[in-house]
This record gives C-alpha cells, structure tokens and sequence, in this order.
C-alpha cells in the first residue's frame, strides 16, 4: 500500500506554514514534505513533526533566489561553491528533521553557458552532494521537471537524467519521479516507472492540465496506484499539487488509497 506525503508548500495554504502540520496530520497523511525548510529553525520543524506522529520526507537543497525566478543553481558554473554550502546547510536541517533523502533541482541553464558546460557543471556537483550526503546518512534524489512550467529547466526527461546519473557514478543518486512532469514532457507512465523501478526513490502527482488534485485531469491514478503497488514500490509518494479549490475540498482522491 502506497504512502502519502503532503506537500506543504501547495496543500493546506489557509493557514500558516507550521500549522499546515496539524492540517495535514488531521486530513490523514503520514509524512509531508515541501520546497524548503530554511526560513524557519529546525526545531520549530522538528516539534511539529513530533506533536503531530509526523515523518519527514523531503525537501529541496537550497535552490538560488526562488522569489527572484531562480529554481535550481547545480547547473551554475559560476554557483558552485554557493551550492556546495547549501549541501552542508541541508544536511544540518536533515539531521535534525530526521529525513533520509534531499531534492537536487538542477535549474535553468543560464544564458551564455553551453549544454556542455551545464551539464558538466551538474554532473560534478551531483557527485559532490552524493558523496557528502552519503556520508550523512542521506539519499539524493534529482527531479527531471517540464519545460513548459519552467521554460529552459535543464533537467526535463527521464533518460537524460538517467544518463547523468551513470556519469555521476553514485550509488547514492536516485530518481525523483514526478508523474504530473513526466506526462508533460514524455507520457507512457506505466512502462517507465516499471522500467526504472530500481532507480525511483521517490514519486510526485498532480494532474494534467492544470496541476490539480487525481481525479481532475487525464492521468488515470487508480491505475498508477495499484500499478505501483504490484511492481512493489516502497518509497513515499508526495501530493504535490495546487488544489482546484480548497485543500481539504480535493482530498477526495485519497479516501481507499491510504
């Protein structure tokens, strides 16, 4: 039976980042997870998870000047020693919040820098944050995303990051698979979560158009669900969606899959 995480950066936004603990402890799920933890002290974190019998999933390394535009900066030649400290700091907040794997955003290949040189750029940091993390007791994952939110992401399908992987060269970096990006960029769901199975840490939905709650769009999530249930996956799988109306509203498709 899959488990469900929430993202706290898209579900329960009527109230206040930490009492979107509460909310989603209330509304059933297990674990959450979100965009980032740096704004607020780590034990302010932790309490919530510990008040409400919470596991912490995921969140992301810091990703560069998020209000700014800026999603990602491991492609950045001229960031690296910027996203190398950020690995330490995710790390520190890791530690304390008690999760086991971190979300590298790769970003938008900057202007003026060649495909080349991006993607160098991201295979060595990809194989720094592996290590370090590693050393840590921690998972990287990476997330191919679709270009059609984030024009110019460099990281868009799941053979190219696949590919960087194997050059990375890490038993430490695997897979973040979101359904709602990957049916934009390149559909056949099914058979590539079957195919890369062993590679998958962890799973993302929403659905297609409109980045709303299963149930909403043209993904078929019933289907998923017990597909992923009999390849055996084991991982958490984070609603990170933009509600159509209300959170608690759309929480519907959660009744039987929990």
């Amino acid at each position: 039976m899959a488990k469900f995480a929430a993202n706290l950066s898209m579900l329960f936004t009527e109230v206040d980042f930490l009492d979107r603990f509460q909310a989603a402890a209330q509304a059933g799920f297990k674990g959450v997870e979100y965009l980032f933890p740096y704004d607020v002290e780590a034990a302010e974190i932790k309490k919530r998870l510990d008040d409400h019998g919470l596991t912490q999933v995921l969140f992301n390394l810091p990703a560069g000047d998020w209000g700014a535009g800026e999603r990602g900066i491991a492609c950045h030649p001229d960031r690296v020693e910027e996203f190398r400290a950020g690995v330490d700091r995710a790390i520190e907040y890791a530690r304390v919040l008690g999760n086991t794997q971190v979300n590298c955003l790769a970003g938008i290949q900057p202007a003026g820098v060649s495909m080349e040189q991006a993607r160098r750029t991201l295979v060595e940091n990809l194989r720094f944050a592996a290590d370090r993390l590693e050393a840590a007791g921690i998972l990287l994952v990476a997330e191919p995303i679709n270009t059609r939110d984030i024009p110019g992401f460099f990281l868009n399908r799941t053979a190219q990051a696949l590919a960087i992987f194997d050059e990375v060269g890490s038993g430490n970096l695997k897979l973040q698979y979101d359904i709602y990006h990957m049916q934009i960029m390149e559909g056949d769901l099914a058979p590539t979560i079957e195919t890369h199975l062993d590679r998958i840490a962890h799973v993302q939905l929403a659905d297609n158009p409109g980045r709303h709650e299963p149930g909403t769009g043209e993904i078929h999530y019933p289907f998923l669900f017990d597909h992923l249930d009999r390849l055996g996956y084991a991982g958490w799988i984070g609603a990170e969606y933009k509600p159509a109306g209300s959170t608690q509203e759309g929480l519907g498709w959660l009744d039987g899959v929990r």
